[in-house]
């Protein structure tokens, strides 16, 4: 049973991860004058140098024979690492050519399109909430649509290649550093080769501007990897409804940098639009609450059932003689 101070540190974890996820747009424009492209190969490269640090002072090397054994999972890793690389590049292309607005819109709604992927793909059925928080996401998109003159794509590719890349991790199944590990290991290659040709044309930003500028771009990894610990921390610690509220956090910071910060324009048609997307996030979050109130409920009820239907057992006085006595240390040494 986790104890108070494992949760709260939990909770410590998850804002960490969901802040700095948030607050990254600070970053990206950083590392200019590098293209998006150069950064995104940076991020790869690095990335993997990183996790193969931590990897190596945890030891953790036992799930790389067991990957290397499954062709399918080899595979899954494959289609996660060019799903995320069009997320990353995206991401920070929209960053550093001004549309944090329009980047955090598609995390706002990634939650209601992981939802319609669970239908379309697995065959989940939806509860009336949800599929009225759908309705008003879509209703979003359609206002939005109608107010850029054409569908947001940022918002919709960002949207759907995370929710993608949650379904395709879903099917592999392996802990969080481990897979930005294989998926980096993918990755890497490309990208590495990317950045040689570069340096072969003479374009290559990296130790062109200074010392600087190369431990920032040497710090993609950094970036990249951290909020990835701090979230395996918190998921082990907190449960999946309070991370579920902390997700909002990263959109949230991404919008409010957007507006106040880098000063991007909200004209009332986009207002209207995140307004029902935030309508449907609510919705969403509500009868999430709500399911996770009634389960907790409904478990308590069932075992305290249980427990009021069990036989009485043998007498304690017999010792350890019979299963009861048997169990008494194992229970005290929990």
């Amino acid at each position: 049973m986790k104890t108070e101070n494992e949760e709260r540190a939990g909770l410590l974890y998850g804002i960490g991860a969901y802040g700095m996820w948030g607050l990254v747009p600070l970053f990206w424009p950083l590392l200019k004058p590098a293209g998006s492209v150069e950064i995104l190969a940076h991020r790869m490269v690095w990335s993997l140098v990183f996790v193969g640090i931590a990897l190596l002072a945890v030891r953790r090397w036992g799930w790389v024979r067991e990957l290397v054994r499954s062709p399918r999972k080899l595979g899954m890793i494959t289609v996660a690492a060019a799903v995320i690389t069009v997320n990353w590049g995206l991401y920070i292309w929209s960053v550093n050519t001004g549309h944090v607005v329009e980047a955090s819109l598609g995390y706002f709604i990634n939650p209601l399109v992981t939802i319609a992927l669970g239908v379309l793909v697995l065959q989940e059925r939806l509860r009336p909430a949800q599929w009225a928080a759908v309705g008003i996401g879509f209703a979003a998109v359609l206002v939005l649509a109608i107010g850029y003159g054409q569908p947001p794509w940022i918002s919709l590719t960002l949207a759907f290649s995370f929710a993608l890349y949650g379904l395709v991790k879903k099917k592999v199944n392996i802990g969080g550093l481990e897979s930005l590990a294989a998926e980096t290991a993918v990755q890497f290659l490309p990208a590495l080769a990317y950045l040689v040709w570069l340096g072969g044309q003479g374009t290559l930003a990296f130790g062109s501007y200074g010392a600087g500028h190369t431990a920032l771009l040497t710090a993609t990894g950094i970036v990249t990897a951290v909020p990835l610990v701090c979230f395996g921390a918190a998921a082990i610690r907190v449960p999946l409804s309070t991370l579920g509220l902390l997700q909002y956090l990263a959109p949230t910071f991404q919008f409010l940098l957007g507006v106040l910060y880098f000063h991007e324009e909200m004209p009332p048609e986009r207002w209207a639009g995140f307004s029902l997307v935030w309508l449907a996030l609510t919705i969403l979050t509500w009868d999430a609450l709500r399911t996770a109130r009634r389960s907790r409920a409904a478990m308590e009820t069932a075992k305290a059932a249980a427990e009021a239907a069990e036989p009485a057992g043998p007498a304690e006085d017999e010792g350890a003689t019979g299963p009861a006595g048997a169990a008494a240390p194992a229970r005290q040494a929990l």
